[in-house]
């Protein structure tokens, strides 16, 4: 099919329900912009290189293993042969038809048309509509569909977040028929969703609500599209049955419960919910959507546009751990962040969701992947002084890779917006864009944010009358954007809030120039702690510290390979900001001769780190750097010293003697160390994870270097009646029982492990179970450690 036949089919398929009312925005399909060179250009070329180093007869071995069909190759390692086996070819798919999309390159097409017939394969074998990677996945829906059901936060069944997974699949099918105009696709996927409504009509709603406890990605999203795609409300039945109300109800109220909640977990679905709400028309849902995206972006995000510690929420007013952890942002996060931004955005034309955008974009997604040599990074630490550590294309298959993988093949999906007849310019990215409906083409030129103006230049077929709306973005004083057309000031209108509009009959040839001063900015964590980030304009602004100690920064492809397990820097001596001054953005100055860089050398102590230059953070790779600063008072500098420094030489202590740890609860800790259980469940007190069981749970610890002499347990001091076995390796390390003698604090035990257990542990790896006596349960787990 011509990309230019499928740039009119675009046109006929992304709308969202309602879009061809007169006045309602609309995107533009990828196909009608094209970028030009600039860092988002060169972060797609370096996407897709990616794109091509991967093996699809790899990617596709899950779902051939399933279906019964003998592959052309093994599966990838890491997370593709752990339990989520097919979820990077899901996301291949999508990642595919997002480039072809974007760039119209032809391999893009044959992969993606090689990938969707070899699934179809697949889903032909089945005879039932199915198509999934899980293993053994064939038989657990059939337990499903029987109503044995075993949910946990991330296992279903005792399977590995199977529905998050299939949700690639659904995902990756609608976007091929989407995005590049496979029919083929389309028809693959109303199939798979009637496997789905076939498989739960027996269910009852709790029994669907129980299951909906396992992380399942944007199910009810992608039951919504296959509603709009269909004009069949029965996918839209679907996709409210896959809507968790135990997450909706509380957004209905306006009551933020989210913390200690799995971050992407939750954006999902709350993407679901908006996506049910704009082919339903229930406006309620999109309350709910949009209090929970003001609640994430205006009180849990840090400058980046990132959230999350350990992937999950922290509580609202304390950001000590997102300054102390080395788990920071994760990638996937913002990914959907983004997506839920454009839909509330293209629902109100309300400018406030481009400015989170723009942030967002510029210094989470586009920091987020190599420039050069392509890789992906999963958490992005505030830590001061700590790092990345970017994937490698056959070791690596997280999350943040398939999340990753579409990133970058998209950045032209909001630079404009549309209705019926006026045009709107939301992003300054050098780029063109062809809006055939019009016979309209425009260019961009800017070097922004390097320069702080744009160009816009119009050929059309025939002179014709609309407002040309350019956003004025939140970083830019009311009434400084000074627009010219053609040279001479032009009048301009503030009609639409967040834009400067121009009304007026445009010829081919005119030109729009308009400028975007910048001004440096000190913005503070959400909680007021006395932490600063500086962003100047948009872009944020951050130092790199040295290159030290970047252990593991390339990617193995251990379960633990994306953490950067690196040493943790004191943060007693990182540097930090003193001044009395109350706005302290007012002593960062540019330094003559570089573009975009900026000293605080007044500011900075101590001595040897007055040198740091601040330049953009998505130009900082393979280094370690500080985005976040301490700042005080000079009264102020000794307490805070001193206050940092015991805090500080506790954890670290800890640190160095910890061999390995889990931390019971939360999603990725604990697969990444093996968990297993039986009659087990999960929850947050005092903002802490716990699990605990009337049957039993397991993790498997790494006594690396052999160094392990104790075990130490976490609980918390007022559990009582409960009596347990801990054992190691099977056998009998102590019987606990809980009588609430702690107090009402978190109480840690250590327990001292015999030499026999460890010389006998094969590969060194301790099974650490906690089993409840009969008639009783575990205390609450709050935190497993090996200690030297």
């Amino acid at each position: 099919m011509k990309l230019s036949v499928l740039r009119i089919l675009f046109f006929a398929l992304l709308p969202a329900v309602g879009c061809a009312q007169a006045g309602r925005l609309q995107g533009f399909p990828l196909t009608a912009v094209r970028l030009l060179d600039s860092p988002f250009k060169q972060a797609q070329q370096t996407d897709l290189n990616y794109l091509l180093s991967l093996d699809m007869d790899r990617l596709l071995a899950p779902y051939q293993k399933e279906a019964g069909i003998q592959p052309k190759a093994e599966n990838y390692g890491n997370w593709e042969n752990t339990g989520l086996d097919g979820h990077i070819g899901g996301h291949y798919v999508s990642a595919l038809a997002l480039m072809y999309a974007s760039t119209g390159d032809q391999e893009m097409l044959r992969r993606l048309n090689y990938m969707v017939d070899q699934l179809e394969a697949c889903q032909q074998k089945s005879g039932n509509g199915y198509l999934g990677g899980t293993p053994g996945g064939k038989q657990m829906w059939q337990d499903i569909k029987a109503g044995k059901i075993e949910a946990g936060s991330f296992s279903l069944n005792k399977k590995w977040v199977p529905w998050y997974n299939i949700h690639k699949t659904y995902a990756g099918l609608r976007d091929a028929y989407l995005f590049a105009g496979n029919e083929k696709a389309k028809n693959m996927l109303v199939k798979l969703s009637d496997w789905c409504i076939d498989l739960t009509a027996n269910l009852t709603d709790a029994q669907i609500q129980d299951m909906l406890r396992s992380e399942h990605g944007g199910m009810n999203e992608v039951f919504a599209d296959v509603a709009q795609i269909t004009g069949d409300k029965k996918y839209l039945t679907i996709a409210k049955r896959f809507s968790q109300i135990s997450v909706l109800n509380p957004l209905l109220q306006g009551k933020d419960q989210l913390n200690g909640m799995h971050a992407n977990t939750q954006i999902p679905k709350v993407i679901g919910y908006q996506r049910v709400a704009e082919v339903g028309g229930d406006t309620s849902w999109t309350k709910a959507a949009d209090f929970f995206w003001n609640t994430v972006v205006n009180h849990r995000t840090v400058s980046i546009g990132g959230n999350s510690v350990s992937e999950h929420f922290h509580p609202a007013n304390n950001f000590s751990s997102m300054l102390e952890s080395k788990e920071g942002p994760e990638t996937c996060n913002t990914y959907n962040m983004l997506k839920l931004s454009k839909q509330l955005f293209l629902n109100s034309a309300s400018a406030q969701y481009l400015n989170y955008y723009e942030r967002a974009m510029y210094n989470h997604i586009l920091s987020s992947q190599h420039p050069s040599r392509g890789g992906f990074v999963y958490f992005t630490p505030m830590r001061p002084r700590h790092y990345r550590v970017y994937s490698q294309p056959q070791e690596d298959f997280w999350c943040c890779v398939g999340s990753g993988l579409e990133n970058h093949g998209k950045y032209g999906e909001l630079v404009y917006a549309h209705t019926d007849k006026d045009l709107y310019v939301n992003l300054f990215l050098p780029s063109r864009l062809e809006w055939q409906a019009k016979g309209l083409a425009l260019t961009q030129k800017t070097k922004f944010p390097f320069e702080e103006r744009s160009e816009l230049t119009l050929n059309l077929k025939k002179a014709q009358k609309f407002t040309l709306y350019i956003r004025q973005p939140e970083w830019v004083k009311q009434g400084l954007v000074q627009v010219m057309v053609n040279g001479k000031e032009a009048k301009t209108s503030t009609a639409v809030a967040g834009y400067v509009g121009i009304d007026r009959k445009w010829k081919s040839g005119d030109v729009v120039a308009f400028s975007l001063p910048m001004e440096t900015k000190a913005e503070y964590l959400p909680d007021g702690s006395p932490w600063v980030s500086f962003v100047h304009g948009p872009i944020v602004l951050a130092a790199a510290t040295d290159k030290k100690d970047l252990t593991g920064l390339l990617a193995d492809g251990s379960r633990m390979g994306h953490v950067a397990n690196g040493p943790l820097y004191s943060l007693e001596e990182a540097p930090l900001l003193v001044s009395s001054a109350k706005n302290v953005a007012n002593l960062i100055q540019p330094v003559p001769g570089k573009p975009f860089t900026f000293t605080a050398s007044g500011l900075i102590q101590p001595s040897q780190y007055k040198g740091l230059e601040l330049v953009p953070f998505y130009q900082i790779h393979d280094a370690r750097y500080m985005v976040y600063w301490p700042v005080t008072t000079p009264e102020g500098l000794e307490a805070r010293k001193a206050a940092i420094k015991e805090k500080e030489r506790e954890k670290l202590a800890l640190e160095a003697r910890t061999v390995d740890q889990v931390a019971p609860g939360e999603q990725q800790p604990e697969s990444d160390h093996g968990f297993q259980g039986e009659r087990t469940e999960t929850g947050v007190h005092r903002d802490r994870h716990w699990r605990h069981a009337t049957g039993w749970f397991s993790y498997n610890l790494k006594n690396k270097g052999t160094g392990a002499r104790k075990l130490r347990v976490t609980y918390f001091g007022r559990d009582r009646d409960r009596a347990f076995d801990i054992l190691v390796n099977n056998q009998l390390l102590k019987t606990v029982t809980a009588d609430g003698s702690g107090g009402d604090k978190f109480v840690e035990v250590d327990y001292e492990l015999p030499a026999h257990l460890l010389t006998k542990a094969s590969n060194n790896v301790l099974n650490i179970q906690f089993r409840a006596k009969e008639g009783s349960s575990t205390a609450g787990i709050y935190e497993v450690r090996l200690l030297k």
